[in-house]
């Protein structure tokens, strides 16, 4: 297995791997293209959002400064909308639907590292996908672990870490992250 399979498995993979560094510099090439672009230019702004991501629906709108890692393993659906200062570290899969609203600051991490200090020192990683549904909006300076799903129709209290899956329909908030009540 290449370390790009590797990491798209969920197996420690190796970062520095020549394959994935050049990946990146892609993706930072992209990203400053984006965050550079005059905010006037929606149409080329956005060209340069579906060279990025994996897929993308028609319609998609994210507020500069915007980083992700590689772009490649990001699929956003329809009517997706991101604001100011928005981190996507998709190591693995990050799979948004539709009318998904990201508040400023978001930070969606499918990156993690080994617990066990030895193999830590390696310098191997470790990625997780991440999956929210349609309708979600997810609130200021929320931050995302690896492995979470987010049901649809849900809202993300802003401040939250969210370590586990939230069902559909539910307000979610306190850190961690729980459901405080369902939503009608």
């Amino acid at each position: 297995m290449t370390e790009r399979e590797k990491m798209l498995s969920g197996e420690l993979y190796n970062g520095a791997d020549e394959e994935l560094a050049a990946a990146r510099r892609r993706a930072r090439l992209l990203m400053r293209q984006f965050n550079d672009a005059p905010v006037e230019n929606d149409d080329a702004r956005r060209a340069i959002l579906r060279k990025l991501f994996n897929s993308c629906g028609e319609t998609l709108h994210i507020e500069p400064p915007f980083r992700c890692d590689y772009g490649s393993n990001i699929r956003v659906g329809e009517r997706f909308y991101a604001n100011f200062g928005v981190v996507i570290l998709d190591c693995a899969q990050v799979t948004i639907g539709d009318d998904v609203k990201l508040a400023p600051n978001v930070q969606i991490y499918t990156a993690h590292h080994p617990l066990n200090a030895q193999t830590r020192r390696t310098w191997l990683e470790l990625a997780s996908p991440i999956t929210i549904g349609n309708n979600v909006w997810i609130g200021g300076g929320a931050i995302i672990l690896p492995n979470v799903s987010i049901g649809d129709n849900s809202v993300i209290g802003a401040g939250r870490v969210v370590t586990k899956d939230i069902p559909t329909n539910v307000v979610a908030a306190g850190n961690p992250c729980r459901v405080l009540r369902t939503l009608p």
